[in-house]
């Protein structure tokens, strides 16, 4: 009960700080995204063996920030390839050791990461979508929590995660789709079942997401990626979900037809 007291007071403060700065947008939320980015990947170098004075981190964080501002300046080509270049980067500058390589993967995840999320803000759904891409994770996590804690059963994936159950995961899953759909009904969207669709999809790949953070942590025997955070660990540990769907939130309106300046118009939303 003490680290579940430290994780409500600790998202007592910040969700609505996110939500604040998510509603006001522009560089506020660009700012507030490059901030997580760069913490993402710090974490991430600490886990998988970059020192932060290195050359491949200096190069690493330098991609970050040079995308972000290329993104925000309406050169999402160009910020797009800066962060693969950036990747090879900080491969090549390592020496192509194993460590260079766990480095340039953390540059694309994060670097996509940044991007998606700079995305969804963007256009006449971003207010909506954002918002309801935040609900989606935070209530799939929040109820896969309490509904697997209150039924528990079969372990999810026991040896990645023993704590995560199917009840759980299924429980998380049913509540982001109701919250989600509640919310775009309450803020007059009309076409419900897409956002039903569109909610289930985020849901589970934020569960992958979580679950693949985990992965690594147990890879390199780390329980969290920092002590940022009191009662939940580090950024990684706290935006593992919400990175990863909006990253599919971005491939997936990629594949529908919108572009690199807008994806989430191809989704179709309104």
């Amino acid at each position: 009960m003490s680290d579940l007291k430290l994780r409500v007071i600790s998202a007592a403060i910040l969700g609505p700080a996110v939500l604040a700065i998510a509603y006001v947008g522009g560089l506020w939320f660009f700012a507030l995204v490059l901030v997580a980015a760069v913490l993402f990947q710090h974490e991430w170098f600490s886990i998988t063996g970059t020192s932060d004075k290195s050359a491949p981190a200096i190069l690493g964080y330098a991609a970050l920030v040079a995308a972000c501002v290329l993104y925000a300046w309406s050169y999402p080509f160009l910020a797009i390839a800066l962060v693969g270049g950036g990747a090879l980067a900080v491969y090549l500058v390592g020496g192509m050791s194993q460590p260079a390589r766990w480095g340039a993967e953390g540059i694309i995840y994060s670097g996509l990461a940044l991007l998606s999320l700079m995305a969804s803000r963007l256009g006449d759904i971003g207010l909506v979508f954002v918002f309801f891409l935040l609900i989606v994770v935070w209530a799939t996590d929040i109820c896969a929590y309490f509904v697997g804690r209150f039924l528990g059963g079969p372990k999810l994936w026991k040896r990645v995660s023993p704590n995560k159950t199917w009840s759980g995961a299924l429980g998380g899953l049913f509540f982001a789709v109701l919250f989600g759909v509640g919310f775009a009904a309450v803020f007059g969207q009309t076409d419900l079942l897409r956002w039903g669709g569109l909610a289930v999809v985020l849901s589970i790949v934020s569960q992958a997401g979580d679950l693949m953070e985990s992965a690594i942590k147990r890879r390199f025997d780390v329980k969290d990626s920092s002590g940022l955070i009191p009662g939940h660990g580090g950024i990684m540990d706290r935006v593992d979900g919400l990175v990863a769907a909006a990253i599919m939130a971005a491939a997936l309106g990629l594949s529908f037809g919108g572009d690199l300046a807008n994806p989430i118009a191809g989704l179709s939303l309104t």
